[in-house]
């Protein structure tokens, strides 16, 4: 089996540790660096920041961990995917820019559009999309309110463009937490887009680490058995070809990785078993997760389901 691409994670949500980029950095070997900031409530706070100022409406606190880290990282091969864009990826890619001018280094970012559905609503009501409130059942017309965003979850694939062409660093808006680990999988590895089991295997990985800290004790009811809960490490998610993956993190750091903490992550926000990304449906009730050694837990047999996605969410 080929060596596996090493992908962590400094992020799970807007807000948390800024130094865990510089400890993911520094901490040991990895090849890509992404993290995740977005949720239904961030978007409400970075549409309030855009409405006060229209070059912002990204999460600023990613730009300065990057100015913690971006030259180490540039001058060790470390590839950066993020979707701290939020509703404004365009203007987060324009800092990141001048950021390299500032700091004297040079690297090429890229950023991912398509997810915003604000221009296209009444015509995707009018084609039959009812737009359904995910609690009610009420369609939007119904609710009668005004939307302020309107985003889909977009997938791995605009990612894996931009690295075709070069990106160094790929600044995404609402893509799904898992695709900014299925899309330097599929990129490194030169999935096609029907390499079903290989992506369902990515989503799984993608989704045991998005959350940060959370697999590695965050989220694990048993905390009595994880030592160094107070400030514990950051996940790294080992891929390999076949869409396998090792999930761990740095020697010498705090928390746990065990079958018990992926596997109340692997529970988290989840439906049914088939679990829906834009991509591929992954399946979680045939994954197999096997403590493979001290802070080590492989996760194997997530296939892909026969139900693929066919519309967008909003």
């Amino acid at each position: 089996m080929s060596a596996p691409l090493k992908i962590a994670n400094c992020s799970g949500f807007y807000g948390d540790r800024l130094s865990a980029a510089r400890e993911m950095i520094h901490g040991g070997p990895i090849d890509f660096l992404t993290g995740d900031y977005l949720a239904e409530l961030t978007m409400m706070i970075l549409w309030k920041d855009l409405q006060k100022n229209p070059s912002r409406g990204y999460a600023v606190t990613f730009l300065r961990q990057m100015e913690d880290v971006l030259g180490e990282a540039l001058e060790r091969g470390i590839k950066i995917v993020t979707n701290a864009g939020g509703l404004n990826p365009a203007a987060l890619t324009i800092e990141l820019r001048a950021l390299c001018e500032r700091l004297g280094l040079k690297a090429k970012v890229l950023h991912v559009e398509g997810d915003d559905l604000m221009p296209e609503l009444d015509a995707l009501q009018q084609a039959g999309h009812e737009l359904k409130h995910l609690d009610t059942g009420k369609t939007l017309r119904e609710l009668r309110a005004k939307p302020l965003s309107a985003n889909a979850y977009l997938g791995a694939w605009g990612i894996v463009e931009a690295l075709d062409r070069g990106a160094q660093i790929v600044v995404c808006p609402r893509v799904t937490d898992a695709s900014v680990v299925v899309g330097p999988a599929a990129w490194h590895f030169g999935w096609k887009r029907n390499d079903w089991d290989r992506l369902a295997g990515a989503v799984a990985a993608g989704h045991v680490v998005e959350c940060g800290t959370q697999c590695t004790g965050g989220n694990y009811a048993f905390f009595k058995e994880v030592a160094g809960l107070e400030h514990p490490g950051f996940p790294i998610a080992e891929l390999y070809e076949d869409g396998s993956s090792v999930i761990t993190k740095h020697d010498r750091t705090g928390g746990l990785v065990s079958v018990g903490t992926v596997t109340a992550q692997l529970l988290y926000e989840i439906d049914k078993p088939a679990y829906v990304n834009p991509d591929v449906v992954a399946r979680f009730d045939t994954i197999r997760l096997e403590q493979a050694g001290p802070d080590r837990v492989r996760i194997s047999g997530s296939g892909e389901s026969p139900r693929r996605p066919r519309s967008r969410s909003v």
